[in-house]
């Protein structure tokens, strides 16, 4: 057993905290058999692991054996200083609830899934005569036929682009498709059939759509066949123009098979996870199988608790991914996972109907997991490599600034505007494991500094928002949220300007060097500003300066690209979205109905009340809103 020593409130020492296998003993005499959750804490009360039980008191008591443990679980052990425990009616809600909370707390000896984000879908939507095609990414709300997940965006506009070609429905918005009055671009390079001006029945674009939901349902050759028949058709009766076009859409459907890559003749729909362990570090490869297609692959590198086995990493995932996923019905494994009758039972449950998780050993799906885990191992490998490197540079960083250790999390501010408008700030984040895009962050500017063009007073607007968040919600800096360098886009102007606001808030121990432009904004001649110090450059060859510009250069398209949504949104605003209870549908509707807002402005009661979804109360508060003002 072993000590840790507490200090009181005003600064002298008191007793010891004992930790250690003695002190898991001690709960012991108040646990019974229930099934739970328990955590164990160090002597900070900060929470070093979550676990589940089907017993409590005899998974605790293994815990207070003096020995036989591996040494990743004997250094918790010896950590622990005291435990906390939840009981729960089942089993399958420990699991459950210990999923949640290792993902609230992250404890260190838990394994973790640090990247979990949603997955995109294809969606046929149902609420209009003639259904748009179109990528839906969160919660199924919409009416409407959804295929997927896609690994990426990029993997669902793939889709979508080929299917375009071959099923020639709409991608444009229901306001769009109302405005037109003649066919647009998608319909001049045969990606669309113009259903807007009746270009096609509502009967030829609704055969159209159920091709479409049979191919991404898996049924291919039954669609390629009926476009030859129909190609067959069209070259008897001598319409060689139809026969040609369905001939593309033809054409246009073999890429999109060959496109797939893996199509897996005896597994229409499975996720494939395989993981590869290497010197502590996880690497897990997921792939869609849906519609015996490969709808892409995805990798995942989760935090390994401190040298977990792959039977708890696999488990650990495999109930944190599908959280707020719908697992398929058949999960393909390079690993059995701990408690595999429970994990099946709960995905079940989740998904209202059996899943099965399973190990093949030969056949078409052992080869499928084979070619996930080459991935992984390959991936995992070049990250390793990826990570060394950036290691490297870290230390470099830290030399050149004369940083006390290299930094793990750098935050690089940049800022974006024209002459004023729509101005926005931008903030990235990078690390030993490169840039991390989840935390990336943009700042609508509110200030009056952000309508005068004034650059310092945006990035004291940014700045001042962003520390005084981190003051707020993590005053005690326990967490990897603060930053250990923040680079500014700017000169001295700048870094005058974050030193005032840094001093304000009482953050002055974080580092923070300002970018300029050298002479004549040439890339390459870069000079850094430091608090107090003359400026400096580093030499041009010097991969050290080659990191800075590219931290430079993502702070900048990222600002920019917040910049230029902003300004997009703002061009398509209208006075509607200020009226009160006008939201999306209704100001759809009353755009289709009279074609602008500004006829809007001009309608009478009984026009406003003409469009559907418009009650005779909305109408007098429409006609009010424009009248009034």
């Amino acid at each position: 057993m072993s000590d840790g020593v507490q200090i009181d409130g005003e600064g002298g020492e008191t007793a010891p905290v004992a930790t250690g296998h003695e002190v898991i003993q001690s709960h012991l005499r108040t646990l019974d058999s229930s099934p739970g959750v328990y955590r164990m804490l160090n002597a900070k009360s900060e929470v070093l692991y979550v676990g589940k039980a089907r017993n409590l008191k005899a998974r605790v008591s293994n815990y207070a054996r003096p020995s036989g443990h591996s040494g990743r679980i004997a250094r918790m052990i010896s950590e622990t200083a005291s435990m906390m425990f939840l009981t729960t009616r089942t089993e399958m809600e420990a699991l459950l609830l210990e999923q949640n909370l290792i993902k609230q707390l992250k404890p260190r000896y838990n394994v973790l899934l640090r990247d979990d984000k949603s997955f995109p879908n294809i969606l046929i939507g149902k609420e209009h005569a003639f259904p748009q095609l179109k990528k839906h990414r969160g919660k199924r709300s919409e009416k409407g036929s959804y295929f997927g997940p896609f690994a990426s965006a990029g993997a669902v506009n793939r889709t979508l682009n080929q299917l375009q070609k071959v099923f020639l429905l709409r991608n444009c918005s229901d306001a769009m498709f109302e405005s037109r009055t003649r066919p647009c671009l998608l319909f001049q390079i045969k990606r669309c059939s113009a259903p807007c001006v009746g270009r096609v029945t509502p009967e030829q674009y609704a055969a159209q759509v159920s091709d479409a939901e049979r191919f991404l349902q898996g049924k291919s050759t039954e669609v390629q066949a009926q476009l030859a028949s129909q190609m067959a058709e069209a070259s008897e009766a001598m319409e060689f123009e139809r026969a040609a076009a369905l001939r593309d859409r033809i054409r246009a459907l073999t890429q999109v098979q060959s496109a797939q890559g893996i199509n897996p003749r005896g597994v229409p729909e499975a996720d494939v996870i395989a993981l590869h362990l290497d010197g502590g570090q996880a690497c897990v490869q997921v792939f869609f199988i849906r519609a015996n297609q490969s709808w892409g692959n995805r990798d995942f590198y989760p935090r390994t608790g401190s040298g977990a086995e792959e039977p708890e990493i696999l488990e650990a995932f495999v109930t944190q991914f599908y959280d707020d996923k719908e697992p398929p019905r058949l999960i393909l494994l390079s690993h059995p996972v701990e408690n595999e009758d429970l994990v099946t039972a709960a995905l079940s449950e989740r998904a209202g109907r059996k899943v099965e998780l399973a190990v093949p050993q030969r056949g078409e799906k052992a080869e499928l997991v084979e070619n996930a885990a080459r991935n992984a191992k390959e991936s995992l490998a070049r990250r390793m490599a990826e990570g060394a490197a950036q290691s490297k540079l870290l230390i470099g960083l830290a030399d050149a600034f004369d940083l006390d250790a290299p930094p793990r999390r750098i935050e690089v501010y940049d800022n974006a505007h024209i002459q004023g408008s729509d101005a926005v700030g931008g903030m990235i984040v990078a690390g030993p494991d490169g840039f991390n895009k989840g935390q990336y962050r943009k700042f609508n500017i509110k200030g009056e500094a952000g309508k005068a063009g004034d650059d310092f007073g945006m990035m004291k607007e940014v700045l001042t928002r962003r520390f005084e968040r981190l003051l707020k919600d993590d005053p005690e800096r326990k967490t990897d949220a603060w930053p250990d360098l923040l680079l500014i886009d700017g000169g001295a102007g700048q870094v005058s300007a974050v030193g005032e606001i840094m001093a304000e808030l009482g953050v002055e121990d974080i580092p923070f060097i300002g970018v300029a432009k050298g002479i004549d904004r040439d890339a390459g001649k870069e000079e850094f500003h430091r608090p107090g110090e003359r400026p400096f450059a580093l030499q041009r060859n010097d991969p050290v300066l080659y990191f800075v510009q590219r931290l430079r250069d993502e702070a900048h398209r990222w600002a920019n690209g917040a910049h230029r949504a902003k300004r997009a949104k703002a061009v398509s605003a209208t006075p509607l979205d200020d009226v009160p209870g006008v939201g999306a549908a209704r100001k759809r509707a009353l755009l289709a109905h009279f074609g602008s807002a500004k006829a809007v402005s001009r309608a009478g009661i009984a026009d406003l009340m003409a469009v559907d979804g418009i009650s005779e109360a909305m109408a007098q508060t429409i006609h009010d809103f424009f009248h009034d003002r």
